[in-house]
């Protein structure tokens, strides 16, 4: 089995975060790609502004159409979400060549994560590449670039235009529905 973990925030998630997953399983004949949203990323001040559980939720909704999506809960209950401690529970869990979906911004700090240089030789990375972003060179690590999409949304910017009460296009539709069932963002 071809396995692809999507870590982040998806606060919320949205239609770039599933045409990137849609794409990493075409280009890289993928079987699955599992969402793992952090708990609470390491590198951010300030943590999500919706609750672990109501990101779940929201991921749930927007991964339903397609059976090769899942959302694993994973990093649930941990202090903080590091790569290299969901990686090794993976692999105790599944037989599977790994791959590890990541936009080219957070690549490019990938020196600074928690126990990196092991990181690198669990997994291989797909990288989504991104205008004004170079793909720095790694040593050990396997990349694959995943330049075919140019998508410009963005989490904050969909949560600024929540807060104002409008329903933005890129987010799908039974996930707005749930945001504003919860009045998340507002």
């Amino acid at each position: 089995m071809r396995l692809a973990l999507y870590g982040g925030t998806f606060d919320p998630v949205h239609s770039a975060h599933l045409a990137v997953a849609r794409e990493a399983i075409r280009g890289l004949q993928l079987d699955h790609v599992w969402f793992v949203p952090n708990n609470r990323p390491p590198h951010k001040q300030a943590g999500p502004r919706a609750s672990f559980a109501d990101r779940v939720r929201m991921l749930e909704l927007a991964c339903a159409g397609d059976p090769r999506f899942a959302v694993s809960e994973l990093e649930a209950g941990t202090e903080r979400s590091y790569t290299i401690e969901t990686l090794l529970k993976v692999r105790q869990q599944v037989p599977a060549k790994l791959f590890f979906l990541i936009g080219v911004d957070a690549f490019a700090e990938i020196h600074l994560w928690h126990r990196w240089r092991e990181v690198i030789l669990l997994t291989e990375f797909i990288v989504v590449t991104r205008a004004g972003y170079s793909v720095p060179e790694v040593p050990g690590a396997t990349v694959h670039l995943l330049d075919t999409l140019h998508l410009a949304s963005s989490s904050s910017a969909i949560r600024e235009a929540l807060a104002r009460g409008e329903r933005p296009a890129d987010v799908p539709p039974l996930v707005l529905d749930y945001i504003f069932q919860k009045h998340l963002y507002a």
